[in-house]
């Protein structure tokens, strides 16, 4: 006879409350305290200190960068993790751009100003669910998993703020218009189906002399960053959107290149001749059966 469910037996506790690792908890720290820049930033806009706004974006950015390294290197990957993942990409990197950019000029355009933002943010949406959905499809060939299809999200907050960046470093400010253009085509890179370098199936092994002077580099990079962000953060993302176009025509050399390996072995099968001399098989006997 089975025994009726009790949800209050010890054994359903142990499994509700079973202790969870602190290494798959780190991870999550991590895109929380992202939400919270993203979140900041946007009040930091409504109060008109943009600098400040601005700056907590690109830490968001740093920060989602490193949420996904740091569980893959202390193996704490979760679904839970990923889900909340997506959930913080949305909100800092396309709401949170979408309202800096309306704060600090679109609001001039009215309702034209605030659709280019709504537009934004809702492509920074549909980017990430796609994202999600096509992550596991088994149909993608093996080169597409150093693609992004798109722009993505971190990427496309970056780069729509250029105008920002433009007017800290003391040009003329672009027209309103101008700058929800520019807002749109960032948006519509992100949900468009341009093949965009990744990186991620890139291993680089650092020769052990070179530990240093790559130690050097990266620490005076972010001195640069800290010390001129204005231009660093320009140069940057004209060099990004320069490198789009490389990106597309990679993934189309390897589009190629599979194509003709696919079309290689088809062509070198041999044929299976007929054996020489071969007796004609007999016709079938069409008579009918004799009944005996």
């Amino acid at each position: 006879m089975q025994m009726p469910f009790d949800p209050k037996s010890p054994e359903m506790r142990r499994r509700r409350f079973r202790p969870i690792p602190v290494r798959m908890l780190v991870p999550n720290f991590i895109t929380l305290l992202a939400i919270c820049a993203g979140l900041t930033a946007i009040r930091l806009s409504t109060e008109g200190r943009m600098e400040l706004a601005v700056a907590a974006i690109v830490f968001a950015a740093v920060l989602d960068g490193l949420d996904g390294r740091v569980a893959r290197m202390i193996k704490g990957q979760s679904k839970f993790g990923a889900e909340l993942d997506s959930l913080a990409d949305f909100v800092n990197f396309g709401v949170a751009p979408g309202l800096i950019l309306y704060f600090w000029q679109l609001h001039e355009l009215n309702n034209g100003g605030w659709i280019a933002a709504m537009v934004f943010a809702i492509s920074g949406g549909l980017r990430l669910a796609r994202f999600n959905a096509t992550m596991d499809d088994p149909n993608k060939p093996a080169f597409a998993a150093n693609y992004f299809t798109g722009v993505p999200a971190p990427a496309g907050a970056i780069t729509v703020l250029l105008p920002i960046y433009l007017a800290f470093l003391g040009l003329p400010k672009s027209p309103a218009t101008l700058t929800a253009l520019y807002t749109l085509l960032i948006a519509f890179l992100m949900v468009s189906r341009l093949p965009v370098f990744s990186g991620k199936t890139v291993r680089l092994r650092v020769p052990p002399e070179m530990v240093l002077p790559v130690f050097v580099s990266v620490v005076f990079f972010i001195a640069l960053l800290i010390g001129y962000p204005w231009y660093i953060l320009s140069a940057c993302t004209v060099l990004y959107l320069l490198s789009l176009p490389a990106g597309w025509k990679s993934y189309r050399d390897h589009e190629r290149r599979a194509a003709a390996q696919a079309v290689a072995p088809a062509a070198v099968a041999p044929v299976n001749p007929a054996p020489p001399f071969a007796a004609p098989e007999p016709a079938p006997d069409d008579r009918p059966a004799r009944l005996n």
